[in-house]
C-alpha cells in the first residue's frame, strides 16, 4: 500500500516505520524542515529503542521517505494517516487546531477516494469535525470526492513502542463504512497473522476507547500512591500489599506499583481531557478528577519527605538526583515528576545535580531556566550525582540504578540518605549498609 504519515512524533514515526518495515511504501510529512532533513540522514528527533534501525534501513531501501510537502505525498497515497499533537489547552481540553488544519489542508488536494485515520488521540467526535473540514475544502472547490474517516487510536507505550507495533494486543478500528474496514483489515493483516488482533467498532467508540484505556491505567495508579500514603501512617510495607494484592489474577501486576507520580505525553494530557469531554457533556468525573488530583500530589511526596528529614530550608545542601525522564526506557521529560522535584528543592534553597542515562540532552533544554541560575548541574555518570550530596532521591527506576554500590556511594555522599521514589530498594538492606533510607508507603 502506499501510505501518507502526516506527523513525525512518536506516534507518526514508529506507525510509518513499522509499516514501511512490513513492504509498504510510506511518506512522513512534517512542517519542521530541520527535522525533515536530519531523518533523511538518520538522525531521530526522539530515542526510542529499535526504531533508528527501522527508519535507517526502510529509508535506505526507497520504502520510507520524508517531506515537508504534503501535496506531493497525496499523489501516490490512497491512507492518510493524521498523527499530530493535540497538546492540552488552558482548560485541559485536547487542542485539535492542528488536526483539524491537516485534514482541511487534504481537503484542498483531495481528487479521488482515500481514508483518513485519526492516529492522535482525540476526543470523542473528532471524526465528525474532521469529515466536516475536509468536507468543507472539497465544497469550496466545487468538487465532489468520495472518502472515508477512521479511527484507529495508537496503544503505544513509550520505550517499547516497537514492539508493541509490530506485536499489538489489539488494533482498534473505529468506523462505519465497509469498504474502509476492509482497507484497514489488509493494512494490519501482517501484524495479526497468529491470531486476530482486530477489533472493529463505531468510530466513536474507538475514539473513547483510547481515553478510557489511559484514564483506567492512571487510576490503577493513583489508586495504588493512595493506598502506599496510608501505608505510611498505618505502619504497613505497601511493596507486600502490592504482591498481595497482584497474585490476584483480576487485579494483576501491572500499573500497581507506589511511586512519585505518573508523568509523560500521554496519562496527564488523556485525564484532562476526559475529564474536560465529560465536563462538557453535562457530568462530573469525580474518579478522574480525584485521579488528576492524587497525582499531582504524589510528584511532592519526595519533597515532602526531604523536608520531614532535613527541615524547610535547604540553603548549603546538595542532592543528588537519579533519572529524569518520566519512566526508563525514553528520553521524554513532559510532565516528568523530577522536574517537580528539581523545582521544589532549589525553590527550597538547595542546589542540585542530576543524571539521566538518556535524557541529558532534553534535560538542557526542559531545565534550562535552573541551569541557567547554576543552581542544577548535570552529571556525566550517576556517581557523580552524588557526590558531597547531602541525599540522593531515585526519580526514575532505570535499570542501571537498580544495583549501585552502596558502599561507593558512602564514601562519596556527604550524607548516607536515599529517598527512594519508585521503591527499588531494600529498606532493611540499606539500614544494615547505614542509610537513612525512605521509600514510598514502606
Amino acid at each position: 500500500m502506499h501510505i501518507t504519515i502526516i506527523g513525525t512524533g512518536y506516534v507518526g514515526l514508529v506507525t510509518g516505520a513499522c509499516f514501511s518495515e512490513m513492504g509498504n511504501h510510506v511518506t512522513c510529512v512534517d512542517v519542521d524542515k530541520s527535522k525533515i532533513e536530519n531523518l533523511k540522514k538518520g538522525i531521530l528527533p526522539i530515542y526510542e529503542p529499535g526504531l533508528e534501525p527501522l527508519v535507517v534501513n526502510n529509508h535506505k531501501s526507497g520504502l520510507l521517505k520524508f517531506t515537508t510537502d504534503l501535496s506531493a505525498a497525496m499523489e501516490d497515497s490512497d491512507l492518510f494517516f493524521i498523527a499530530v499533537g493535540t497538546p492540552p489547552g488552558e482548560d485541559g481540553s485536547a487542542d485539535l487546531q492542528y488536526v483539524l488544519a491537516v485534514a482541511s489542508e487534504i481537503g484542498h488536494h483531495l481528487t479521488r477516494y482515500a481514508v483518513i485515520v485519526d492516529k492522535s488521540t482525540v476526543p470523542v467526535g473528532t471524526a465528525d469535525k474532521v469529515r466536516n473540514a475536509i468536507q468543507e475544502e472539497l465544497t469550496k472547490r466545487k468538487v465532489t470526492v468520495e472518502f472515508d474517516v477512521v479511527s484507529n487510536p495508537e496503544f503505544l507505550k513509550e520505550g517499547a513502542a516497537v514492539g508493541d507495533f509490530m506485536r499489538p494486543d489489539r488494533v482498534v478500528i473505529g468506523t462505519d463504512s465497509l469498504r474502509s474496514e476492509k482497507i484497514m483489515k489488509d493494512l494490519y493483516a501482517p501484524f495479526s497473522r497468529v491470531q486476530d488482533k482486530i477489533v472493529s467498532m463505531g468510530i466513536r467508540d474507538a475514539e473513547m476507547t483510547k481515553y478510557a484505556a489511559n484514564s483506567l491505567l492512571a487510576t490503577k495508579i493513583s489508586f495504588m500512591n493512595e493506598i502506599a500514603f496510608m501505608c505510611e501512617k498505618l505502619g504497613v510495607d505497601v511493596e507486600n500489599v502490592r504482591k498481595g494484592i497482584g497474585s490476584d489474577s483480576r487485579i494483576g501486576y501491572s500499573f500497581i506499583y507506589a511511586g512519585c507520580g505518573y508523568g509523560g505525553s500521554c496519562f496527564p494530557k488523556d485525564v484532562q481531557a476526559l475529564i474536560r469531554t465529560a465536563g462538557e457533556a453535562g457530568f462530573s468525573p469525580l474518579i478522574l478528577e480525584a485521579v488528576e488530583k492524587r497525582n499531582a500530589m504524589q510528584k511532592k511526596r519526595l519533597f515532602e519527605k526531604v523536608i520531614s528529614h532535613f527541615g524547610s530550608d535547604l540553603s548549603g545542601l546538595r542532592f543528588g538526583i537519579w533519572g529524569l525522564a518520566f519512566k526508563p526506557g525514553t528520553d521524554d521529560m513532559r510532565e516528568a515528576p523530577a522536574t517537580v522535584v528539581i523545582d521544589q528543592l532549589i525553590n527550597a534553597g538547595a542546589t542540585v545535580t542530576a543524571y539521566d542515562p538518556v535524557a541529558m540532552e532534553e534535560a538542557k533544554h526542559t531545565l534550562a531556566t535552573h541551569l541557567k541560575n547554576s543552581k542544577l548541574t548535570l552529571a556525566d555518570h550517576q556517581y557523580d550525582a552524588i557526590k558531597d550530596a547531602d541525599a540522593m532521591l531515585l526519580v526514575t527506576e532505570w535499570k542501571p540504578f537498580r544495583q549501585p554500590d552502596f558502599e561507593a556511594m558512602k564514601r562519596l555522599m556527604a550524607r548516607p540518605v536515599i529517598f527512594d521514589g519508585r521503591n527499588q530498594y531494600n529498606p532493611e538492606q540499606l539500614k544494615e549498609e547505614g542509610f537513612h533510607y525512605e521509600g514510598i508507603g514502606r
